[in-house]
């Protein structure tokens, strides 16, 4: 298969042919999917908080995570749908992947409860690269510094 016939999502060739929509429409299938887990990185982020194997900057960080997502009102306030959702995913994923580095992965699965597929560094890189290609670049920055 040449590039040039390529139907993968987000290939350039599959832009050309959906008018540039297609990278829109992936990102946001993306992240729909990471609000839905929302509640589960909380939970795997309570659970953390707990768990002696995390390191207490870690926890500080968590701590300041949970606190963004919860706020409703933050850089993009939570009641505007959607947009209002992905700065809180954005946080949420740069913490766990912080967390996967730091305590590992073996500490991360004893506390989550979805799919471990979700926890590959490969999706977690596709929702930050979601999350990103709806945030300002101001509030992009201003979250990487947070979520270190």
């Amino acid at each position: 298969m040449t590039a040039t016939t390529s139907t993968v999502p987000g290939s350039r060739a599959g832009n050309r042919r959906r008018g540039g929509a297609a990278p829109r429409t992936g990102a946001k299938r993306t992240l729909l999917g990471t609000i839905a887990q929302i509640p589960s990185y909380l939970r795997l982020m309570g659970g953390l908080l707990t768990d002696p194997r995390v390191a207490p900057l870690d926890k500080v960080l968590l701590g300041v995570a949970i606190a963004y997502v919860a706020m409703p009102i933050d850089l993009i306030p939570d009641f505007i749908p959607f947009i209002g959702q992905v700065d809180d995913v954005f946080i949420l994923v740069l913490a766990v992947r912080r967390l996967i580095t730091n305590a590992g992965m073996g500490v991360i699965r004893d506390h989550w409860d979805g799919a471990i597929e979700d926890l590959h560094p490969r999706a977690l890189q596709e929702v930050i690269a979601a999350a990103a290609f709806f945030l300002p670049r101001g509030i992009r920055r201003r979250l990487r510094k947070v979520a270190r």
